[in-house]
């Protein structure tokens, strides 16, 4: 992982990603390189910060991700300056969920993040970073570098092609175009033969969240059963709604509220 700071940014080089941060008080650096060779599962913390106060706090949210075993620290202090909340900031972005990005990078720039590496699916890609935004401030821009590694995962994507399964308002009927995109879906599940396909139903934030989880649940089903009747084994098959709990976009407009009602598929042994 890595994780690296320059005098322009703070940067972790670590197994999975690269972390970069603060604004430099003169031009800014390159970022420094990660150490080269780190063990699976470590995090080599290189770069600047301001101050050993914001050195102490990173590396304790390390520490606290990937145990203090884990964490290598080559981060220098000084000759940077940091954006407001810019210690506070990095701590948000240094969730339990960057966890799951493996063969990457995460590096915070100033107020640019960018993040690279391989997630399971199209679906969690788009999340990663609607989630990594989450209570930081409009200064903050993301960019998502994230990637599915070609697999039946990839295949799945590819089909669905970020189109979204419809259904009947508040219900789970399908529309026509539903029903037009499950019978692609049935045409590629025979080439995935040996792997189960978890069928994830989502909601937008509209209503209650009780509602919701009801109707993603039933809407998943819907998805089993459509397919189960179009030739493909249900036991290879599973369903679950999740509601509004795991959204793609913020539920701040129509548009974005569409993205997040949908029907996910999922890969597995």
């Amino acid at each position: 992982m890595g994780f690296s700071m320059s005098p322009h940014a703070l940067a972790v080089a670590c197994a999975l990603f690269c972390l970069a941060g603060a604004a430099p008080a003169q031009q800014a650096s390159a970022p420094a390189t990660p150490a080269a060779g780190a063990a699976a599962g470590r995090v080599v913390a290189g770069g600047a910060v301001p101050d050993e106060a914001t050195k102490s706090e990173v590396l304790a949210r390390l520490r606290e991700l990937y145990g203090p075993a884990n964490v290598v620290d080559q981060i220098e202090v000084g000759g940077v300056v940091s954006p407001p909340n810019w210690t506070a900031s990095v701590k948000k972005v240094l969730s339990p969920q960057i966890k799951e990005v493996t063969r990457g990078q995460l590096s915070i720039d100033g107020t640019q993040i960018s993040l690279f590496g391989d997630v399971p699916t199209e679906s969690r890609r788009q999340q990663l970073a609607a989630e990594l935004s989450n209570g930081l401030g409009q200064q903050y821009t993301i960019k998502n570098g994230l990637s599915v590694p070609a697999s039946g995962q990839n295949l799945l994507d590819q089909t669905l092609a970020n189109r979204i399964v419809e259904f009947e308002t508040g219900s789970a009927t399908l529309t026509p175009k539903g029903r037009t995109l499950l019978d692609e879906m049935a045409g590629v599940l025979p080439k995935l033969a040996g792997k189960r396909i978890e069928i994830v139903g989502h909601t937008d934030n509209s209503g209650s969240r009780a509602l919701n989880l009801a109707l993603s649940q039933s809407r998943a089903e819907t998805v089993k059963s459509y397919l189960a009747g179009k030739g493909i084994n249900p036991a290879t098959l599973s369903a679950v709604g999740v509601g509004p709990d795991q959204p793609v976009a913020p539920n701040d407009k129509e548009e974005n509220r569409a993205r997040n009602r949908r029907i996910e598929f999922r890969a597995s042994q």
